[in-house]
């Protein structure tokens, strides 16, 4: 069994990116219980869907003014370079070093979920985003300035 699995807790009510997170859940859940032959390649699998995750993410930010810079965005960077050098790191024998990337993105996601994409989430339904379209019904409510928090009060 995966240390993390998918619960009402991780969920955002918009529909886009619960999904988006329900197979992140999946990936990491499968790297966990990977053997060291299929190790590295479900660890691609999960960065893979980890670029075009936070990718979408960070379009929507941009289309509905978080600054480019947020700390959203840059926590989204510097976890994918992590991962990516975890991949560059396991190809090189260091599986343990995989495995305990997989150990602390499973700490890691829930906060980042229930926080930083909480706020996005939030914000999204406020300006009534459609991420399907990327279109925003709610012009009205965009901010005037660009975010450059995370947009969240904690920021």
């Amino acid at each position: 069994m995966s240390a993390l699995q998918w619960s009402d807790d991780l969920a955002l009510d918009l529909p886009a990116m619960d999904q988006t997170h329900i197979e992140f859940v999946e990936l990491l859940s499968a790297v966990e219980q990977a053997g060291d032959a299929q190790l590295l390649a479900a660890w691609d699998a999960l960065v893979a869907h980890t670029e075009q995750h936070f990718g979408q993410e960070d379009d929507w930010m941009q289309a509905t003014r978080f600054a480019a810079g947020n700390c959203h965005s840059t926590q989204h960077r510097v976890v994918l370079q992590v991962m990516q050098e975890g991949a560059r790191l396991g190809r090189g024998g260091r599986l343990d070093i995989v495995r305990q990337m997989a150990a602390e993105l499973v700490i890691w996601f829930p906060q980042h979920a229930q926080s930083m994409d909480a706020s996005l989430a939030h914000h999204l339904r406020h300006v009534a985003f459609d991420p399907a379209t990327g279109q925003v019904h709610r012009p009205e409510h965009l901010p005037e300035r660009a975010l450059h928090g995370c947009g969240s009060q904690a920021c």
